[in-house]
């Protein structure tokens, strides 16, 4: 049996829609911002229909503070990473991961460190969801819990837009390109997390502040 929980919090100006899914005994419901990964690995739920929403009563909401929907300042780095992408060289600075009541939000800079541009196409986007040159194709995964954080999202799908940076298509020789996106936020028991950035790979254990 398929379902779907839909959280819509209130911020001044903003509905962030955070979708929660997951995978129980085999049966899989949902898709979009958290999922439960079943097996070793984690595994993206993909769902062609459009999401049903249901608002959360109104007893139940905290509205997060306004500033976790804009770019966060970039911070000290507490992961780093040299990487190849697309025939350039690359250093990969995660500089925050902040909690904010129920979101959670990534700071992270993606430096030129060669001679070659960085051609980036959609390669970090959700194309499905017609959000291609964002950054909303960046997950959290808790891997002791099973469970997949996606970005969250405004509007519906086809026009929503997601609570992340956008960028262009490509990346010159010595350029920094400060970046963030914004998510669910996990329990709060849960202390570090991994996250997946598409082509530039995996930061394990970054830990949440």
């Amino acid at each position: 049996m398929r379902r779907k929980i839909a959280l819509a919090v209130a911020v001044p100006g903003l509905v962030v829609t955070l979708t929660a899914c997951g995978v129980l005994n085999g049966q899989q419901f949902g898709g979009g911002g958290q999922e439960r990964q079943s097996g070793q690995a984690a595994q993206t739920a993909a769902s062609g229909a459009p999401e049903q929403k249901e608002q959360a009563p109104s007893g139940e909401q905290a509205p997060p503070d306004p500033a976790a929907s804009a770019p966060p300042q970039q911070g000290e780095v507490i992961a780093t990473r040299d990487v190849k992408a697309g025939g350039a060289e690359l250093k990969v600075d995660v500089t925050g991961l902040r909690r904010q009541g129920r979101l959670i939000t990534l700071s992270w800079t993606v430096t030129n460190t060669g001679d070659t541009k960085w051609n980036m196409t959609s390669t970090m986007g959700d194309t499905s969801a017609y959000l291609g040159l964002t950054v909303a194709g960046v997950s959290l995964v808790d891997p002791a819990n099973a469970k997949r954080y996606r970005v969250a999202r405004t509007g519906e799908k086809g026009t929503a837009k997601c609570v992340c940076s956008d960028y262009d298509v490509s990346t010159e020789p010595g350029e920094v390109l400060p970046l963030y996106a914004t998510y669910a936020a996990p329990p709060p028991d849960v202390q570090k997390i991994n996250v997946e950035f598409p082509i530039l790979g995996v930061f394990t254990d970054v830990p949440i502040s």
